[in-house]
């Protein structure tokens, strides 16, 4: 996580990925401060949240990224019909 100074920390500054990675690292911390105690579960949880997160954001965008750059750029041989 980037550890960023207070007057890099605008609410409204999502220019870099260091701003994303705290943004997202800022709602793990408000979700578990809302909790009695944190135990491995909770962890575990936060991991499998991200995971998804990330399978999610892969499915629905960069998927659909790569599909339209196979169409643009042509297929690797190696997933093609090789008597073509």
């Amino acid at each position: 996580m980037p550890y960023l100074k207070p007057k890099q920390r605008s609410r409204s500054s999502l220019k870099e990925v260091g701003d994303l990675n705290f943004r997202i690292h800022e709602l793990i911390e408000i979700y578990l401060k809302g909790k009695d105690t944190i135990k491995y579960e909770e962890y575990n949880s936060v991991v499998g949240v991200l995971e998804s997160v990330k399978l999610e954001f892969y499915r629905r965008a960069v998927a659909a990224y790569e599909d339209n750059k196979i169409v643009e750029n042509g297929d690797i041989s190696l997933y093609t019909n090789k008597d073509e």
